[in-house]
């Protein structure tokens, strides 16, 4: 059985700070709990596992995962908020690294939330699962979430006004644009045919098309 549970000052749920480089991914570093529920909730969604189930996977009794996590929607949420907060880091250093070009900008954000996607596929996930808290704690992620659209309204509207993007609706380019990006998590499998930088190289594609961009002659 997997050790008990200790908690340490280190402990974080946003433990995986972007690097320098936001195209790298380096392991979660999640505590236990954290660690097990994400697997668990990917299995077997949020409604399908139990305090329980948790604690099993984990190694100690159900109190003493409460001790750590008032209930199992705390614990949800705050993979959720790890994980919207991690895409939202990586989105704002890749729109930095853009410079003064709106194009490299959009393209970098672009990159930067497929890659999202594919190597945090399973955390990505969870998304789905927000149906499932409490209407408090769905309005706080989606505030913080909307950061993420709001961001990507920017990136497109600058481009309108520089002339590289020709878009009659904004808001609707980037709803259909981020709508896309999430369904990545669906039906990529990490290990398969395709690298997540091949993703993320046919996404580009596909969506300065969306935003309608010619390359220059």
């Amino acid at each position: 059985m997997t050790p008990a549970y200790e908690a340490e000052e280190s402990d974080t749920p946003h433990a995986d700070v972007p690097c320098a480089d936001w195209r790298e991914f380096q392991p979660l570093g999640l505590d236990p709990i954290l660690e097990h529920a994400l697997e668990a909730f990917s299995e077997n969604g949020f409604q399908g596992t139990t305090v329980r189930d948790l604690a099993g996977r984990v190694g100690v009794t159900v109190p003493a995962l409460y001790y750590h996590y008032e209930n199992k929607e705390a614990v949800l949420v705050t993979l959720l908020d790890a994980a919207v907060l991690d895409l939202i880091d990586r989105v704002s250093a890749a729109v930095a690294d853009g410079g003064d070009d709106p194009v490299a900008r959009f393209v970098n954000a672009v990159e930067a939330i497929v890659l999202n996607m594919t190597h945090r596929a399973q955390r990505s996930g969870l998304d789905s699962e927000v149906r499932h808290i409490s209407p408090e704690n769905r309005r706080t992620y989606a505030a913080t979430r909307k950061r993420l659209e709001l961001m990507m309204l920017d990136l497109v509207r600058e481009g309108v006004e520089q002339q590289v993007f020709d878009v009659d609706d904004v808001e609707e380019a980037v709803r259909a644009l981020l709508g896309m990006f999430q369904s990545i998590v669906r039906w990529y499998q990490l290990g398969g045919p395709l690298t997540p930088a091949r993703i993320a190289q046919r996404y580009i594609v596909i969506a300065l098309r969306v935003v309608g961009h010619h390359p220059a002659a």
